[in-house]
């Protein structure tokens, strides 16, 4: 985990979240927290529990990003779960256990990516000498005399009739191994096909679970029959290069200790962790519904342990989520975070109320961050060797649009700019590969042109922008 400051980790979130500061600092604090737990003398830092927050705001606005920046800037295993897709225990879907089977294996993903690059320079190697046995195979002993010879001419067994094994010439192997290796190092064979033999990593479908409750014993069941069964191979036609990838893959796999890597997956996941709960609003409102929603308060009671601290048991062993890190985020319309079960409420101490973006920074969304949408457009367009300059007024004109069309319509925040950037370069995107004039000038004109009467009518836009 990397030890930022609240400062620079604000920082690097500015570099893709416009505004919305009061956020980052509230997720600077908690991640900090983390690492400041950590200082501390084991039996106190046991009793420190991670500070959950709530995100209340519309969509569109930076909730989900924040946290999904949040968790790649220190490299801690991350997922987003839509609360919607849980139902209650007793009914047919996804049980909220899952959410923490999940990061689990978001976390073995991630510890064992760090892993194999640990070993890849040793697996390369390993992976250039099968290169090699394919083009020069390997001297084997053989015998000297036909077995069967020996059978008939009654003399096996007796001590005149062995005789010692013999190699193949291993001057003449080692000299031309050499030479291929030469070839190889110097990239003079990257092109050239070989016949390899890999394994089959297809696997049998166990649609029955699919979308219950019990999808995990569904993995296990295909855990069990593939541990029994022996594993396919088959063989595949690949360029040298391709096999070089290949070959390093299947390498690094043998030199890493999965035992290892799950140990430590845990690890990582019960204390770096971090699960983002959106739409959380969906499943508050109580006394307010009937027929299939009448499970969203029993939702909230079963992510309520979860989130408070329990053990979990998945496939890999037990895992605790007391120290686990849960952002939960909704846009509360409807309902209102008092509408939350009391004890789920006191689970998110920490609320942070994201405001709705103003013309000036749908201005700087399009401009500033480092995955800024004009960037984006014009990076795309440059690949037909169209060059598209975009000027100040035509920007201030797009963010005025974007800003007029959410007040008017839907307010969907900042993905309100990917429709209006869509609509504003549908005509260009479609003529670039065969357009004549290959610099194009994006200014206020151009804007109103292609957007100005569908602003106008309201009706139109609700359905287009």
């Amino acid at each position: 985990m990397l030890e930022l400051t609240p400062k620079e980790i604000v920082k690097e979130l500015n570099n893709y979240i416009i505004g919305q500061q009061q956020a980052k600092k509230s997720v600077a604090v908690a991640l900090r927290n983390r690492w400041r737990s950590k200082k501390l003398p084991a039996e106190l830092k046991e009793e420190i529990i991670p500070k959950n927050i709530l995100m209340i705001g519309p969509t569109g606005v930076g909730k989900t990003e924040i946290a999904r920046r949040l968790a790649k800037l220190v490299n801690a295993p991350f997922v987003k779960v839509e609360a919607t897709k849980f139902t209650e225990i007793g009914y047919v879907g996804r049980d909220v256990e899952s959410m923490v089977r999940d990061l689990v294996e978001t976390s073995i993903r991630m510890v064992k990516h760090q892993k194999m690059l640990q070993v890849n320079d040793k697996a390369k190697e390993l992976a250039e000498e099968r290169i090699l046995d394919e083009f020069v195979p390997p001297a084997k002993k053989e015998s000297s005399r036909n077995p069967f010879e020996m059978l008939f001419s009654g003399g096996i067994g007796t001590s005149q009739d062995k005789s010692p094994e013999v190699e193949a010439e291993p001057q003449v192997v080692n000299t031309g191994r050499e030479w291929w290796r030469k070839r190889l190092l110097n990239g003079e064979l990257e092109e050239e096909l070989l016949e390899i033999t890999v394994e089959d990593g297809a696997q049998p479908v166990m649609g029955m679970f699919a979308g219950t409750g019990i999808e995990e014993m569904g993995m296990n069941i295909q855990d069990m029959l593939g541990n029994l069964l022996p594993k396919k191979q088959k063989k595949r036609k690949v360029t040298v290069a391709n096999a070089r990838k290949i070959f390093t893959q299947e390498e690094a796999q043998k030199l890493i200790d999965m035992d290892e890597v799950i140990t430590c997956a845990i690890d990582v996941a019960e204390n770096y962790g971090i699960i983002f709960l959106d739409e959380i609003d969906k499943i508050s409102g109580r006394g307010q519904s009937s027929g299939p929603d009448v499970s969203r308060e029993g939702v909230q009671r079963d992510i309520l342990p979860i989130v408070e601290g329990s053990t979990i048991v998945t496939k890999y062993g037990p895992v605790k989520t007391d120290h686990v890190l849960f952002i939960a985020a909704g846009a509360f319309h409807v309902s209102k975070p008092s509408d939350l079960i009391p004890e789920l409420q006191g689970r998110f101490p920490i609320r942070v109320e994201l405001t709705n973006l103003s013309k000036e920074d749908f201005r700087q969304i399009l401009t500033e961050p480092a995955n800024a949408l004009i960037k984006q457009y014009i990076s795309l367009l440059e690949t037909e060797d169209v060059k598209v300059e975009f000027t100040e007024d035509a920007i201030d004109e797009l963010a005025d649009i974007a800003c007029r069309v959410n007040s008017q319509t839907e307010n969907i925040g900042a993905r309100r700019l990917h429709t209006v950037l869509e609509k504003l370069l549908e005509d260009l995107a479609f003529d670039a590969p065969d357009v004549a004039e290959k610099q194009v000038v994006i200014n206020r004109e151009y804007v109103k042109s292609k957007l100005d009467h569908i602003v106008i009518n309201q009706d139109l836009s609700h359905y287009i922008l």
